[in-house]
């Protein structure tokens, strides 16, 4: 039989952790309202090529901003390889620029205030530049649309929720549940004749990998009751995750070139 003090018989269990409470980054996300706003006036102006001048291409009703800058293959072999970020900025409809920009606004706010502005835009730019890279090197045609940015954010959404994870405990597991659900019907519904399948896949990809080296990682800084949120990552990681993406979309840029 083991004998104990009466001091250690004495002390109280300590009690069970309490979960606490910490708000979220919050402002308002400019940068989202913005493109938005940006992409709203650049199919405005597409209207308004149509009305004045007709249509660049009469076969395919191509618009002027569309000649100049969508994803066209052949084109960006000729060296023209803005083609592989303004394809963001134009669109096909009302429903498809609707589409789009509802979900820009639903993924965007969120992210842009996790993610603070600049790493969002560089987010948002670089997931279209990758989803049009892929577009270039898979498909024929040409192709237009904000969807592969709007892929990437969704994988960004993802990403930062799984590293996250600790954070945010069972929430995180359900709502990545649901984002690859919303991923998987989308893809699936991009099988359609029309629809550019591979720069939604590309867009996807982008923003992985940005987010796997540049996403927030968020850690409780302060003593409770005090307690806040900080991001840990350095200004040279979200660098290392941008170089990233560019060197290995930019490599396969230069594959489908030759």
């Amino acid at each position: 039989m083991n004998e104990y003090p009466a001091s250690f018989l004495d002390r109280e269990p300590a009690p069970p952790p309490q979960p606490v409470r910490v708000s979220l980054p919050d402002s308002v996300p400019y940068v989202t309202y913005t493109i938005v706003g940006i992409t709203v006036i650049f199919y405005l102006l597409q209207l308004a090529s149509v009305y004045f001048y007709g249509y660049a291409n009469a076969l395919s009703q191509m618009d002027w901003l569309e000649y100049f800058g969508a994803q066209i293959s052949a084109a960006i072999r000729a060296g023209q390889i803005w083609r592989l970020i303004t394809p963001v900025l134009l669109h096909g409809s009302i429903l498809h620029i609707g589409f789009n920009m509802y979900a820009l606004a639903v993924f965007g706010t969120g992210l842009e205030r996790h993610f603070g502005k600049l790493r969002f835009l560089i987010l948002y730019l670089l997931s279209g530049f990758s989803g049009n890279v892929f577009s270039f090197l898979f498909t024929k045609g040409y192709s237009i649309g904000a969807s592969t940015a709007i892929f990437g954010l969704l994988a960004a959404e993802g990403m930062f929720l799984y590293q996250n994870r600790k954070l945010f405990g069972n929430q995180a597991r359900s709502a990545i549940g649901n984002i690859i659900f919303v991923a998987a019907i989308n893809l699936f519904i991009g099988l359609a004749p029309g629809i550019d399948n591979w720069g939604h896949i590309g867009g996807l990809l982008g923003g992985l990998i940005f987010t796997w080296f540049a996403g927030p990682l968020w850690g409780l800084t302060g003593t409770y009751p005090e307690l806040q949120l900080a991001d840990q990552r350095e200004p040279r990681q979200v660098l290392t995750g941008a170089a990233a993406v560019i060197l290995i979309f930019g490599a396969l840029t230069l594959v489908g070139m030759r």
